[in-house]
């Protein structure tokens, strides 16, 4: 009988215990100031901490983000359908609404089927909005960030799975335009969708097939768009300084505005340290009608992939038909805690991750 050199992997000690926490505890106090940091940078900008609920009517309608769901129960028994929130944006920007005009919030936040070294089912985002602001206002804000979070954390440089990024320098501006041209060798301009016509899924497919793209038949232009972007883009951003990629497609862009001067562009940018991203900022769409197109669109998609789909928080539109013009963006605080504190995974960042190390 042919016997296996494999072995199980031995199971990873608990977090709680004494000398695995000793080992995370540095990471973890170091969590702490860059915490304090990053409120004191938000205090000088005149911008007021929010708290907002984790309980929401709708926990988003993008099509691959995934919620928890649970049931509120009322004194009578009846029962009502809520979903931990994925992000504070809706609740922030009926605060928007309301007349907020800078806030932010480090806000516990939950997503379903994300695991991995830098991926954890409950973590934290730092989100924030400046009304009245373009979202070029949320490029300088991150590069203020990283800094003040290297700072804190005692970090000269960032460093993660072998790769380097100074905090402290000026970040890259980098279009998608011109980073599929970089990475890719694609024109990404000639893949877009004629005004009014579909996008055409088969034809990005195989041009991303001769790139080493895998990719499947029932691919969306979008699926094919993301896969270029993870595998062949992202790993090079960010190395040496930060990368501040901008200038998405609109269609990959759910809550952003169309830019003014070319609207088969949104106002978006993600920001990159060490080829991980950090954060996600728009300029937001206020456009309630087209927000709902959006979602609807989005949530039939979801419902064809996955079997269903999330209501839409009808109270969030009403909001968002009276909320000014405003930029917004969301980071991930433990990533961006890891990178500043020197740490190996996300769970080191973690004072009681609810899951164990990848």
């Amino acid at each position: 009988m042919a016997v296996s050199s494999s072995s199980p992997v031995p199971p990873s000690p608990p977090w709680w215990r004494p000398d695995v926490h000793a080992d995370r505890r540095p990471f973890l106090l170091a969590r702490g100031r860059i915490a304090a940091a990053v409120r004191a940078a938000f205090a000088e900008g005149g911008f007021i901490e929010v708290e907002t609920p984790a309980l929401q009517v709708s926990p988003g309608n993008e099509t691959h983000l995934h919620a928890f769901g649970t049931d509120l129960i009322g004194p009578d028994g009846t029962t009502r359908r809520l979903y931990l929130r994925t992000s504070p944006e809706f609740a922030a920007k009926k605060l928007l609404a309301a007349g907020e005009p800078k806030i932010f919030e480090l806000a516990r936040v939950f997503r379903n089927r994300e695991r991995g070294m830098a991926h954890h089912p409950e973590f934290t985002m730092l989100e924030w909005y400046r009304a009245g602001a373009p979202y070029t206002a949320m490029m300088e804000d991150c590069a203020t960030l990283l800094a003040r979070a290297a700072e804190a954390g005692g970090a000269s440089s960032f460093h993660y799975r072998g790769k380097a990024c100074d905090p402290f320098a000026v970040p890259e501006r980098l279009t998608l335009v011109a980073a599929f041209a970089r990475h890719v060798g694609m024109d990404l301009e000639a893949l877009l969708p004629a005004p009014g016509e579909a996008p055409d899924a088969a034809s990005f497919a195989c041009v991303a097939a001769e790139a080493g793209i895998r990719t499947a038949p029932d691919d969306t232009w979008g699926d094919v768009f993301s896969r270029v972007l993870v595998e062949k883009i992202e790993p090079h951003l960010g190395l040496g300084h930060p990368t501040i990629l901008t200038d998405y497609p609109v269609s990959e862009a759910a809550l952003a505005r169309p830019k003014p001067d070319d609207p088969r562009f949104a106002e978006r940018f993600e920001l990159y340290c060490c080829g991980l991203e950090l954060a996600n900022a728009f300029g937001e769409l206020t456009d309630a009608n087209e927000q709902r197109r959006r979602f609807e669109k989005d949530m039939d998609e979801k419902e064809r992939l996955y079997g269903e789909r999330y209501p839409l928080d009808e109270d969030f539109l009403a909001a968002l038909a009276q909320m000014p013009p405003a930029s917004g963006c969301a980071l991930g605080f433990d990533r961006l805690a890891l990178l500043a504190s020197g740490a190996r995974r996300i769970e080191d960042v973690l004072w009681a991750p609810v899951a164990g190390p990848t």
